[in-house]
């Protein structure tokens, strides 16, 4: 969970693309140290992110990698979210998840858990630890399933077909809903979603994609999308390390609909 008339020309494109999600109404991210992402002469722009300067709502995700986070900092940075990982599998718990989850939420930053799946485990037992570690909060954002594939692990060998692993995921979609009271998001990347997504399958559930080098209709073709992994290694205040950056597709009155209509629904 990688020349702005020619930018706005492909966004236009993209947007009839993806009209599914509704219109980003683009505007210029502000070109400030704060949100540049990048410290200076170490970086070539992607065409990823010279796209995605023009939607205005950006976001983080981070884990146990990013170290000590300094939320005050990183939600006066321009910062407009955050997803934290918090479980993988149904035994690891990442160790700075209640740091990260009680220091966003003190800086006033929406922000919300996701959980990695591990496909050796069965789907039950992934949800069950994530529900023991992440708590039902109406303000926080919805849960995120990451979905991927893991052929170079040496501990779960399992090869992946599509329809008992599109069982699994919607089996654990359909309790993080239950249990969250929450339309859940998926988190995939290009490989997985070509396995598994790229006929509309799960298309009723928002998508959160990555695409670190092109605007996400290049690999993803017109299917709608809410969130998009945009670039693997920025670096943002008040993060030590290099994070991920992400960015919502629609602009702020969207961001405000979108948070109204998905932080603020009761959990079961």
């Amino acid at each position: 969970m990688n020349n702005r008339s020619k930018t706005l020309g492909f966004l236009g494109l993209a947007a009839l693309l993806l009209a599914g999600c509704g219109g980003p109404g683009p505007s210029i991210m502000p070109d400030s140290g704060r949100l540049s992402g990048q410290r200076p002469g170490h970086f070539k722009e992607s065409e990823a992110i010279k796209i995605a300067k023009d939607l205005p709502v950006h976001g983080v995700d981070v884990s146990k990698y990013q170290g000590d986070v300094d939320w005050m900092a990183v939600a006066n940075g321009g910062v407009n979210f955050a997803y934290i990982k918090a479980t993988e599998g149904g035994d690891r718990l990442d160790p700075k998840f209640f740091r990260n989850w009680h220091g966003a939420k003190a800086a006033g930053l929406p922000r919300g858990a996701y959980h990695f799946v591990y496909w050796c485990r069965p789907w039950h037992e992934n949800m069950s630890w994530f529900e023991q570690h992440v708590p039902r909060e109406p303000d926080a954002l919805p849960p995120v399933l990451d979905v991927e594939a893991t052929p170079t692990s040496t501990t779960c060998p399992r090869r992946l077909e599509k329809e008992p692993t599109l069982r699994e995921i919607k089996a654990m979609l359909v309790e993080m809903e239950r249990f969250y009271g929450k339309k859940p998001i998926i988190y995939t990347t290009v490989d997985f979603y070509e396995a598994m997504f790229s006929d509309g399958e799960m298309s009723e559930y928002p998508m959160w994609i990555r695409s670190t080098k092109h605007h996400p209709a290049v690999r993803y073709g017109n299917r709608p999308w809410h969130f998009w992994q945009y670039q693997s290694d920025a670096w943002v205040h008040g993060i030590p390390t290099r994070v991920d950056r992400n960015a919502f597709y629609g602009d702020e009155k969207d961001w405000r609909n979108w948070l109204q209509n998905n932080t603020f629904a009761a959990a079961r």
